[in-house]
């Protein structure tokens, strides 16, 4: 009989205890570490490379979390949230839990026998290795004379984002369009998301740096940190880090970088994912009236239907689409010269700074 290794992550001493001593009493688990917070789960994934793992949902609601989940993905690892009695108040919001293949739920008063057949019943005993193979992208036309374009892409997301990142960028080709995003997450994790990202994706991610230039088959975010990310011209693109107050409650924010872009506005592609709340809402707008070309994530696909919600109900949307086809409408869209026709105003070029 094929034990599951578990890890127990939760932040309550008491129920950790009690949870762990019910859990090493099973035939049917091994109990290989308790932690208490997201770092030394973290560490502990990373070094024992559990079956599973049992995680309090006050740590699984933190942005980290989502970066962390998605880094061992590859693992195969399987995440059961305990969630709290507060949670399962009516009223209170209701958990992303069941749009997420591997994120399960249970109830923190659950019966450890019933907790431990869910457990069997949601591990596979045989692990699954690497990345999983990716649906074909519908092939993307090059540019009009099969030059580069002069075009860049544009990407704000949040919860959810780091999974709807990784499909958008997946469909995205070595040479891509210059492209600039802005992800929330909690400090501490950008660098592992952005070695993430590079890992899987055929251009090069790398972390947003004051003063860096961004060609084509680059791609830069801004994550966890605490400065705006602003376009700031020339070519190739310069990039600028400024530190100021959170806009629209976030720090990188969304609209921030979006507004930066409104003296380009005609070349850029620009696309609202998955997220909570209105941060990049009132970016996309202006982007749009300025001349951009604008989607979002719909409905059906997204974590949190808030910022493309938000986006769409002020009219900054053109297009939604399923996050499949994402990726291949912002490069279709890139592949398309930009209006020689911009609207008054807008020169269609970034002022170098």
């Amino acid at each position: 009989m094929s034990k599951i290794s578990l890890i127990l992550a939760h932040p309550d001493l008491s129920l950790r205890r009690r949870l762990g001593a019910e859990l090493r009493s099973s035939a049917f688990i091994t109990l290989v570490s308790e932690t208490h917070d997201l770092m030394t789960t973290y560490t502990e994934v990373e070094e024992q490379e559990p079956m599973a793992v049992l995680i309090g949902e006050r740590l699984a609601m933190l942005p980290e979390f989502e970066v962390m989940r998605a880094l061992f993905a590859t693992l195969d690892v399987r995440w059961l949230v305990i969630k709290s009695r507060a949670a399962a108040a009516p009223g209170h919001p209701a958990s992303p839990w069941d749009k997420r293949s591997d994120l399960f739920a249970v109830d923190a008063g659950v019966p450890v026998d019933e907790l431990i057949g869910t457990l069997r019943s949601l591990t596979r005993t045989t692990r699954r290795r690497g990345p999983q193979p990716s649906v074909p992208a519908s092939p993307v036309p090059a540019p009009s004379g099969g030059a580069r374009g002069n075009r860049f892409i544009l990407l704000g997301a949040s919860t959810g984002g780091v999974d709807a990142l990784l499909s958008v960028l997946s469909s995205f080709p070595a040479d891509c369009p210059p492209t600039f995003i802005v992800q929330h997450t909690g400090g501490g994790f950008g660098e592992s998301l952005t070695r993430l990202l590079d890992r899987q994706c055929a251009a090069h991610v790398r972390t947003a740096q004051d003063g860096v230039r961004v060609d084509h088959g680059q791609v830069v975010i801004a994550a966890g940190n605490r400065a705006h990310l602003h376009l700031a011209g020339g070519t190739p693109m310069k990039i600028a880090l400024r530190v100021g107050e959170p806009i629209s409650g976030h720090m990188p924010s969304v609209d921030a970088l979006f507004t930066s872009a409104l003296p380009g506005a005609p070349r850029a592609v620009a696309a609202l994912l998955t997220g909570m709340g209105r941060d990049g809402a009132q970016g996309l707008k202006a982007l749009r009236d300025a001349g951009a070309t604008t989607f979002a994530q719909d409905e059906a696909t997204c974590i949190v239907y808030g910022m493309p919600r938000a986006a769409r109900d002020l009219g900054a949307v053109e297009t939604s689409l399923p996050l499949p086809q994402i990726g291949p409408a912002l490069l279709r869209a890139c592949a398309t010269p930009a209006s020689a026709t911009a609207p008054a105003g807008v020169n269609g070029r970034i002022p170098a700074r």
